[in-house]
């Protein structure tokens, strides 16, 4: 075998696995069973205020892409998978594991920040229909 880019490449991937399977799966057992949100639907480093409507969500895209990781792991050191497969496998479940994140991530955020409008303008709303009463009246 020549060490060129695409050996190089293939060893990056494949070394990789370890530490991502590992923070993958911490994070799930942190969301399921400590119960720590702090991780949940992450934007800008900030989970959303009800993070823990969004946990279990958060808690299966890790167990499962970690669960797929590990197995990808397994499967190369027991020969059971072939180069294609497994770098097809593994690159697809990181892929994956970044969109569905992002987009829980953002849906959350997205609802809190829409909850927070109509709230904002709800009080606007009943200020604006208190000074008109209250300009009638006087």
């Amino acid at each position: 075998m020549v060490f060129d880019v695409h050996v190089a490449m293939t060893w990056i991937l494949f070394l990789a696995l370890f530490p991502i399977a590992f923070f993958w799966l911490r994070r799930a057992w942190r969301i399921a069973i400590n119960k720590d949100f702090s991780e949940v639907a992450v934007k800008r480093g900030e989970p959303p205020p009800n993070a823990e409507k969004y946990a279990p969500y958060e808690a299966a895209i890790n167990l499962i892409c970690g669960s797929i990781a590990v197995a990808v792991i397994v499967g190369v050191f027991t020969g059971e998978m072939d180069y294609d497969t497994w770098m097809a496998v593994a690159g697809s479940t990181i892929w994956c594991k970044f969109f569905l994140s992002f987009a829980l991530g953002r849906n959350a955020h997205m609802n809190a920040d829409l909850k927070k409008k109509q709230a904002e303008m709800a009080a606007k709303a009943a200020a604006e229909a208190q000074a008109k009463t209250a300009g009638e009246q006087g």
